[in-house]
């Protein structure tokens, strides 16, 4: 435990130090005639492609599996249907805020043209030709020609309408040979997480070289649009958590929120702390079942799915972080862009791991879905431990909100009854 609290420590020390090393380095500053921001630039570029790397086998691994297991499951019926009805509803809900407030603080704007030449090797043209999709376009991306191109990149939407249609199927066919494939899957998806854990050791000191080559570039001007950026994810984040799921509560479930805070508060502390849904998963449970009162049918089925598939605020935080790069890029924020950044944040939550900063890995997916590079997220890279904090937070208390909202439907009489501050 020891060991794993240090880690976010690790990843501010190396942003405090990449501010200051990046500022005094510039562009110009050389050692042995190679230049900080060249160094900066490749070993950056190098732990981007260790991210990127997994990102397909991890995501179409997760889909395939996730999918798979819940078409298996018999027992779903009706409360399955609520289950999913409210998933979909919350995390719709809050990548709508996130766009809403993405659009109306314009977080990329202040960097809007210097950071596009400064970063990127592709000119602003190519960037936006790049993301211009019509509407067709985008249809055609989702069923590609042949299988072997949506491993590819630049297919991600067809890797993922292929996965989602390969679990499904997998979920109908005979038995045995279903097991021997869904156990291949969960091997995979098993396996990536643990490159994931690999590659997130790296952490520190692939933030320190993303973060030192947008301030090598731009210096402490850049500071005004990453703090904008901050505020923005922050603000959605608040109107999520303590406007919108409040709202579901009292007039959808009829319950108090101020007794769900109440009840959650030790889950909500966990998630916080450790920024991985799946390490507070116990709390959450047991948060749900004895202090909000949820039944154990419910809670049981409803909170472990929720913490894989249902990332409302990994999804907030997806929109607004692809649209801050667009915005930074100079890339027009079109309806096709804006509905593709909607419709891909609601499906790259899926893939999702519950690992601290595994929101990088479906933000670099949409980025190359709407035709922006990956280095993009050494844009905000320098706030996302702490935001990933946040909005881990976020996630957790959407799974358990959920999970209230369906005992309530089902008819149960004792959720949220007590006031889990006077009885505890």
């Amino acid at each position: 435990m020891q060991k794993k609290a240090k880690a976010p420590w690790n990843v501010f020390i190396a942003i405090i130090l990449a501010i200051i090393f990046g500022t005094w380095a510039g562009q110009d500053r050389s050692i042995f005639g190679v230049t900080y921001f060249s160094i900066f630039d490749t070993l950056g570029t190098i732990f981007l492609n260790s991210l990127s790397l997994i990102v397909v086998p991890l995501v179409s691994s997760s889909i395939i599996t996730g999918i798979a297991r819940i078409g298996n499951d018999q027992s779903f019926g009706r409360l399955g249907g609520k289950m999913f009805a409210f998933f979909l509803g919350t995390s719709l809900m809050a990548i709508l805020i996130g766009l809403f407030c993405a659009n109306i603080f314009s977080p990329g704007a202040p960097l809007i043209g210097a950071e596009a030449r400064s970063m990127g090797n592709r000119s602003l043209d190519a960037i936006n030709n790049s993301s211009a999709l019509s509407m067709a376009t985008f249809l055609i991306q989702i069923i590609p020609p042949n299988i072997v191109e949506i491993f590819s990149p630049g297919h991600m939407l067809g890797m993922i309408f292929f996965s989602l249609i390969f679990g499904y199927a997998l979920s109908k066919i005979d038995s045995h040979p279903s097991s021997i494939l869904q156990g291949f899957w969960q091997g995979i998806f098993q396996t990536m997480i643990q490159i994931t854990h690999i590659i997130l050791k790296l952490l520190p000191y692939g933030v320190f070289c993303l973060v030192g080559k947008v301030f090598a570039a731009e210096g402490l001007h850049s500071l005004q649009s990453l703090a904008l950026f901050f505020a923005t994810t922050i603000v959605g984040f608040a109107v999520f958590m303590f406007i919108g799921i409040p709202l579901l509560l009292k007039y959808v479930g009829g319950v108090s929120p101020i007794r769900h805070f109440k009840a959650m508060w030790p889950a909500l502390i966990t998630a916080f702390s450790t920024s991985s849904s799946s390490a507070t998963l116990p709390v959450t449970l047991d948060c749900a079942e004895k202090r909000a009162g949820v039944s154990n049918r419910i809670s049981s089925l409803v909170i472990p799915l929720g913490t894989s598939i249902n990332m409302s605020g990994s999804a907030l935080y997806a929109c607004i972080a692809s649209l801050f790069v667009a915005q930074c890029y100079g890339v027009p924020l079109t309806f096709t862009t804006q509905f593709l950044v909607v419709v891909m944040s609601l499906i790259a939550s899926v893939g999702i791991a519950g690992v601290p900063s595994g929101s990088l890995v479906s933000i670099i997916v949409i980025l190359k879905v709407i035709g922006l590079p990956p280095e993009g997220i050494g844009l905000f890279i320098a706030v996302d431990r702490l935001l990933d904090m946040c909005r881990t937070t976020v996630n957790v208390f959407s799974d358990s909100s959920c999970a209230v909202l369906v005992a309530r439907s089902e008819g149960e009489k004792n959720v949220l009854t007590n006031d889990p501050g006077a009885s505890s």
